[in-house]
């Protein structure tokens, strides 16, 4: 369950017909009450929401309470029909309860159990390594983008785990690096070159579409490359006017809502360019105002954007005011829909103030994580539950903070953070943790990838 839920619209009379009990001491019917989500006992990741729906007949007035504090807020005056969305805070199990009012009495009914269980990432453990992403040919490293390919063709087959090198091999030096290697997603395995391209140069983030074409952000270059699967590079979009892009992610396209692709610039602006397949549509620049500063190593800039589509929901890793910001309905944010209030002039002494809104479309934004575990956060992937993973790039890291830590971030949640932080690489040398990708197994097991620049490998995270 992505925890959103199901809201119950309306019951209907015949169906609480068969609920009418008995009659009060002055002959009214008592109301009858009804939970219609969660329909059973059910259980749900600490991170997720429960979606709760009910309906009450020959009720006036209702009021909701929870078994325990932890299992969310559910209290006060609800409407005799309808629905909620409640966070639990902590592990457990939670029941949910109405006691409705009416001319015959007040009846009270609970939910079937809630149980919480520990958080996703809590519950990964093991870490193989799958393989180098150094380039067999030009030897190029510091493998920044990540993505897992959807389907077979070309080179690529469908899993695969497609990477990109911010450094080049001839002399080491980061934002100079034009090469894209692909590994097969077992232990051992050795990369293949996908592409080398001056148009690659300083390739950071990477999406694929359906095809396997694969969208890569390349910030020396200036520019937002198309590789085919076959390894050809092509630039549709070399008439748009990026300012050094720093992210990427592909918005399949839903109902009537067209494919799109989402990307960050060093400026502090996201775009979306809408698609046709492979070809643009329109490119329009939908946010602006995120810190942008620092220079190839020590970049601060909007980055790890992760799309769910479940909830048409932008999520972008604010590197500069160690934060993770969602943009709801991000498909219909118009041109200049949101304007971030980032307090850029502090950039120097990050991390900065959290950000504010202001535009159009200000109320499709919200910080829903900021500061606590975070030392300049810069990648993430989607979970299995709608919970993102959250990786540090560890800028600026403190004397006794722990590096190259991973985090488990709810957009449900009030704060954000759920569960404990997992070190994923246990050297002291900070900065490992650049692109993540996740994804589940045949019998529905998270496995979550993550590149380590401290080895040039691509490691697995399972449980």
């Amino acid at each position: 369950m992505r925890g959103q839920g199901l809201l119950m619209q309306g019951v209907t009379a015949t169906f609480f017909a068969a609920l009418l009990g008995g009659c009060s001491d002055n002959g009214q019917p008592a109301p009858s009450v009804m939970f219609t989500a969660p329909a059973s006992a059910m259980s749900i990741h600490l991170g997720q929401a429960v979606g709760l729906a009910w309906g009450a007949m020959l009720a006036d007035s209702c009021t909701a309470s929870v078994s325990d504090p932890a299992g969310g807020t559910f209290a006060g005056s609800q409407p005799t029909g309808g629905g909620a969305r409640v966070a639990p805070t902590a592990t457990g199990s939670f029941v949910y309860t109405l006691k409705c009012t009416g001319a015959g009495g007040t009846t009270s009914v609970s939910s079937p159990a809630v149980t919480v269980t520990p958080p996703i990432l809590n519950t990964l453990s093991t870490i193989t390594t799958i393989g180098s992403t150094v380039d067999p040919i030009e030897n190029g490293d510091n493998p920044y983008g990540l993505a897992i390919a959807p389907a077979t063709a070309g080179l690529i087959s469908a899993g695969d785990l497609i990477v990109c090198n911010f450094n080049d091999g001839a002399t080491q030096t980061e934002g100079q690096g034009t090469t894209i290697v692909g590994l097969h997603p077992a232990p051992g395995a050795t990369p293949y070159r996908i592409a080398q391209s001056a148009w690659l140069l300083g390739c950071n983030a990477l999406t694929m579409l359906p095809d396997d074409s694969i969208s890569a952000a390349a910030w020396s270059a200036n520019q937002n490359p198309l590789l085919s699967p076959a390894g050809t590079v092509t630039t549709p979009f070399a008439a748009d006017t990026f300012a050094r892009p720093w992210g990427e992610a592909y918005a399949p396209a839903s109902g009537a809502g067209a494919a799109a692709l989402y990307i960050s610039n060093f400026d502090g602006s996201i775009d979306r360019i809408v698609l046709n397949g492979d070809l643009q549509m329109s490119m329009t620049r939908i946010a602006s105002g995120f810190c942008g500063s620092g220079s190839p190593g020590s970049i601060f800039a909007p980055a790890g954007l992760t799309y769910d589509a479940s909830i048409d929901t932008l999520y972008i890793v604010d590197t500069s005011s160690y934060s993770v910001i969602a943009f709801a309905y991000v498909s219909s944010i118009p041109a200049d829909g949101i304007l971030v209030s980032g307090s850029c002039s502090a950039v120097a002494t990050a991390p900065t103030p959290v950000p504010t809104f202001g535009g159009p479309s200000a109320g499709s934004a919200r910080v829903i994580a900021n500061g606590g575990p975070f030392i300049a956060p810069i990648s993430a992937a989607l979970l299995a539950d709608g919970d993102l993973i959250v990786g540090n790039g560890d800028i600026n890291i403190g004397d006794g903070q722990t590096p190259n830590l991973a985090v488990e971030v709810s957009p449900w949640v009030p704060g954000g953070f759920v569960g404990q932080p997992v070190r994923l690489d246990p050297s002291d040398t900070a900065g490992a943790l650049f692109g993540i990708a996740a994804t589940v197994d045949g019998s529905g097991n998270q496995i979550v990838y993550f590149n380590d620049d401290n080895t040039n490998s691509v490691m697995m995270l399972t449980r």
